[in-house]
């Protein structure tokens, strides 16, 4: 168990099983994207670890590109999404993939699926180490996905609790009371 400000934690999936994962995902990745033009999407600041992690098992030339959109407020969604930092890279004819750490309501990939759009991508797959179906809201369920996890709230391995928790290797699910 850990502690974050207020709040104690569990351990919910193991360094090992995360890694084991990512790897899985970049064979996958592999596969779908060899020869092609791709650029990788990062979504700041949780998704830092999951990208940094799967880059290592990507075998073919590829660009990364970075975006920061915001929807968390504490523990929950504020279901609003505020773009902090835009596209700086073109993708216009290109294949996205966006890489994001944890998926709920949807709402973020929605706000960046429209503004891949406006720029052009010929395609967009979106990849995330985590879903929470349960939560889910949006338009479109990402495409791969690490683990589908039930609705408590997690951190670790990129993911925060009010900025605390992001350096931790194996993901904490809030620990019930």
């Amino acid at each position: 168990m850990i502690q974050l400000h207020d709040r104690t934690f569990e351990i919910y999936l193991t360094e090992q099983q995360v890694q084991e994962r990512v790897h899985a995902i970049g064979r996958r990745l592999n596969e779908l994207y060899a020869g092609k033009d791709v650029v990788f999407l990062v979504v700041l600041n949780g998704a830092f670890m999951f990208a940094s992690d799967l880059m290592k098992q990507i075998d073919f030339p590829c660009e990364i590109s970075f975006v920061k959109v915001s929807s968390y407020s504490g523990t929950a969604s504020r279901g609003q999404v505020d773009e902090l930092i835009g596209l700086n890279r073109p993708v216009s004819g290109k294949e996205v993939v966006v890489l994001e750490d944890i998926v709920d309501t949807g709402l973020t990939m929605d706000k960046i699926l429209q503004l891949l759009e406006s720029h052009g991508a010929s395609s967009v797959r979106l990849c995330t180490l985590l879903f929470k179906s349960e939560a889910f809201k949006g338009t479109r369920p990402p495409d791969i996905v690490g683990f589908e996890i039930s609705n408590l709230f997690v951190v670790g391995y990129g993911l925060d609790y009010d900025e605390q928790g992001r350096n931790l290797n194996a993901i904490y699910q809030l620990k019930e009371v």
